[in-house]
């Protein structure tokens, strides 16, 4: 990649960023934006499409940097767990209506989709009406989608694109279960 010259100053728009990959980090790379929105006094919605209610550090730690900062978490667990497909889909359609709805509210200059990589590739959610909603964002907020299997309409149209490669993982290597802390 070449290094940039002659960068204007003045250009400014939001970016589209996907986090994508078999490697561990996607969604702590997209809280670690928010953070540092947060840190510029920027408002950020963030709306969690797989994971539930159930407690999670992060959650815990971004409910902390309110008033800048919203998660909501929708999900109704990872789909390795589910026994109903019908109830995820519309789980993921109550969370894309809302997040939408931010999305286009203004208030917001960051609104992460995290794990909404897993909702396109299990097909939750029309891929066409999700992209189109990020493509007609409003121009000055960033969109950040995580979760693996990006596809590559979404990775063409988006500005930044980092994946995550997996070298090792403590479950894959030695069956050692999520870490508190790492994993929630």
């Amino acid at each position: 990649m070449r290094k940039p010259t002659g960068a204007d100053p003045r250009k400014r728009k939001g970016l589209i960023i996907v986090h994508t990959g078999e490697g561990k980090g996607k969604s702590t790379a997209a809280f670690g934006l928010a953070l540092r929105a947060a840190g510029n006094r920027m408002n950020v919605f963030i709306m969690q499409f797989m994971k539930g209610p159930w407690k999670a550090g992060e959650r815990k730690a971004l409910e902390s940097l309110a008033p800048y900062v919203e998660i909501v978490p929708m999900g109704d667990g990872f789909t390795w767990d589910t026994e109903n497909i019908e109830q995820d889909k519309a789980t993921a359609r109550k969370a894309f209506d809302l997040v939408k709805e931010k999305l286009n509210s203004g208030k917001f200059e960051m609104v992460i989709f995290e794990e909404i990589n897993y909702v396109l590739d299990y097909k939750f959610l029309p891929e066409d009406e999700v992209l189109e909603t990020i493509r007609n964002k409003p121009k000055m907020t960033h969109v950040v989608c995580t979760g693996r299997n990006a596809s590559k309409k979404l990775i063409e149209m988006a500005d930044l694109v980092t994946e995550m490669k997996m070298i090792k993982h403590p479950f894959a290597e030695q069956r050692i279960p999520a870490q508190k802390g790492i994993e929630f």
